[in-house]
């Protein structure tokens, strides 16, 4: 039943997916802004798909550009934050030579970084920093790798680097920073406990492929996603400070969704 299931899950996906790839193209060479709510409709329906059911407590704040900072667990994570939210993620170098993997993410403007060279980090910071000021909502993986969803991992910082341009200049009230506490804990219903998570986290040396053929054979998920109030980026000193108060705030909340402490709305 699991491989039945995996199955019919994954013909649905593609048989939905496919059609719409040249419409997402079309939106971004025309310059449409269904280019940027698009993906968010999309993957709102590709988590009725597979099963998905989200939980969220608060709000993002879709009025000004706002640099989102996730803990990550799985691959899943990137379905069920662009279903929440219009987002673009930033994404390491090796996701652009992904088969299919890879024209999803450029369709949904992904930013690829190469973290081993010191001076593309610092020029993607500033395409992400243009990114913001275009009031986009860019997503940042800040521990820099995935995790095995009972814990979070040391916040990465090289990235942070948005918050202090080249320049120096303020950024100004309208960019803003949030947080997003990122959990999976129930399957079926029940409770997934610490051993049960990593089945659904997506970490280390796993294959990807057999990892989602296996994942989406065992049935619905809930995710929670707690997200942090706006916090001007101008209120930081500079990347490191950012990453302190972001580390502490999604840890604090991963720790309170585990432990039952929720007070989600479903959509």
């Amino acid at each position: 039943m699991r491989a039945l299931r995996a199955w019919l899950v994954l013909s649905a996906f593609f048989a939905f997916t496919f059609p719409l790839m040249p419409l997402q193209l079309l939106f971004l060479w025309t310059g449409s802004r269904y280019a940027r709510t698009f993906p968010n409709w999309y993957h709102r329906q590709v988590c009725r798909l597979v099963g998905i059911r989200l939980h969220v407590d608060g709000s993002v704040a879709r009025e000004h550009g706002v640099l989102l900072i996730s803990n990550h667990v799985s691959w899943l994570d990137i379905t069920v934050l662009s279903a929440v939210a219009p987002v673009s993620f930033v994404a390491k170098q090796e996701v652009a030579s992904w088969p299919f993997v890879k024209w999803l993410a450029k369709l949904q403007r992904s930013v690829f970084v190469d973290r081993t060279r010191r001076s593309e980090v610092t020029d993607k910071a500033n395409e992400i920093l243009s990114r913001l000021e275009a009031d986009d909502h860019v997503v940042l993986f800040a521990e820099g790798t995935s995790s095995d969803g009972n814990s979070v991992a040391p916040f990465k910082t090289p990235l942070f680097a948005a918050v202090k341009p080249t320049r120096g200049d303020p950024l100004g009230a309208d960019l803003c920073a949030q947080t997003l506490a990122l959990t999976y804990t129930k399957l079926h219903g029940l409770p997934l406990c610490r051993r049960g998570r990593p089945v659904v986290a997506w970490y280390g040396d796993m294959d990807l492929a057999s990892h989602a053929w296996r994942l989406l054979g065992l049935g619905p998920l809930d995710a929670h996603i707690r997200i942090g109030p706006p916090v001007p980026l101008d209120d930081f000193t500079d990347r490191k400070a950012l990453a302190r108060y972001a580390e502490d705030k999604v840890r604090r909340d991963v720790s309170e969704l585990l432990r039952g402490r929720r007070r989600p709305s479903s959509i």
